[in-house]
């Protein structure tokens, strides 16, 4: 298993009906976690890569009426490569 994490920002805030729709997908096979952060507007899913993938997930959330924006990297900033050493002449 290869479990992996998308996070979204929504807009607005989900219906009842969206919020028991979402409720429902923890028993989509695949789909191990959904976590929402009102505060932050964004909602985390944790699931199986060897059985869903990215677009999967984004198709059902968004068919469960949740009004999905933008994806979030889940990945730290990087810190730039180091600069070159010149050769010695």
């Amino acid at each position: 298993m290869t479990t992996i994490e998308v996070l979204y920002h929504y807009a607005g805030h989900p219906t009842e009906s969206a919020m028991a729709a979402i409720g429902k997908l923890s028993d989509v096979y695949g789909i191990r976690r959904i976590q929402f952060k009102q505060a932050e507007k964004s909602v985390r899913v944790e699931y199986d890569a060897t059985r869903l993938n990215e677009p999967a997930i984004h198709q059902l959330l968004c068919r469960a009426g949740l009004d999905i924006g933008e994806r979030v990297s889940t990945l730290p900033p990087q810190p730039p490569p180091p600069e070159p050493v010149p050769a010695a002449v």
